[in-house]
């Protein structure tokens, strides 16, 4: 599961270090009719190399706050979500 803090409307998507116990991305992609979401879902599978169909909004569809159900390989995720972040800093 990822605790993320997604800013809708932004320039370009991008992760953008941590907000409290979530990282913060940001998404270039409005708040309206689900395309925030199904932004973010897209960038966290280019980003993360994660197939798009083991990502899954499990609460906060409405929400700035979103958990995320990753199905894949823990370990690997991990590692990548470090690699994301260390990036991001």
């Amino acid at each position: 599961m990822l605790t993320l803090h997604v800013q809708p409307n932004a320039r370009a998507s991008a992760l953008a270090g941590s907000h409290g116990d979530a990282l913060k991305v940001r998404i270039a992609a409005p708040p309206t009719d689900h395309r925030a979401n199904q932004a973010l879902l897209d960038f966290l599978h280019a980003s993360l190399g994660i197939p798009r169909a083991s990502l899954r909004i499990v609460q906060g569809h409405t929400a700035r706050r979103k958990i995320v159900e990753v199905s894949a390989d823990c370990r690997l995720v991990a590692n990548r979500i470090r690699l994301w972040d260390n990036a991001a800093r």
